[in-house]
């Protein structure tokens, strides 16, 4: 309890010296400390208090998220399409497009990745909790599992 209100009196402290304080000025070229631009925000969430923010790494523009121009760019065409009556087509092409895209091949996983499917793990190995015919088949004449 009283870290809590050892850390609301720095909080309060931070936020009136910032708000009393005027800051200086910087010039275009220099670059300001990220305390003195977060102000009370730096204070409430040090480490153990909230949020982390990572150094350096500034929230982009909601314009400027890849996702969403990708997905802006996918709706401008389709309205195109749509316009020269090839709308189903486009949409039907996208579609396979997305399902090619959204899988990924052997070469892609990472190593000592295990595919879903065994046959395309070496040695047909299944991964955690998959259900297997032997063991389909103990269960099912209440055998004791081997071994």
């Amino acid at each position: 309890a009283a870290a809590v209100e050892r850390r609301l009196a720095q909080f309060r402290a931070a936020r009136s010296s910032s708000a009393a304080a005027p800051r200086p000025a910087e010039p275009p070229g220099k670059a300001v400390a990220p305390e003195a631009t977060e102000g009370p925000r730096a204070a409430a969430e040090s480490p153990g208090g909230g949020a982390q923010v990572r150094p350096g790494a500034a929230a982009a523009p909601v314009w400027a998220r890849p996702l969403l121009l990708k997905v802006l760019l996918w709706a401008v065409l389709l309205a195109l399409f749509a316009e020269l009556e090839l709308g189903l087509p486009y949409f039907v092409l996208s579609l396979l497009y997305w399902m090619y895209a959204g899988t990924r091949g052997p070469a892609e996983r990472r190593p000592g990745e295990l595919s879903a499917y065994s046959v395309f793990n070496p040695g047909c190995a299944a991964i955690a909790g998959t259900l297997t015919a032997e063991q389909l088949e103990r269960e099912l004449h209440y055998r004791p599992a081997a071994g």
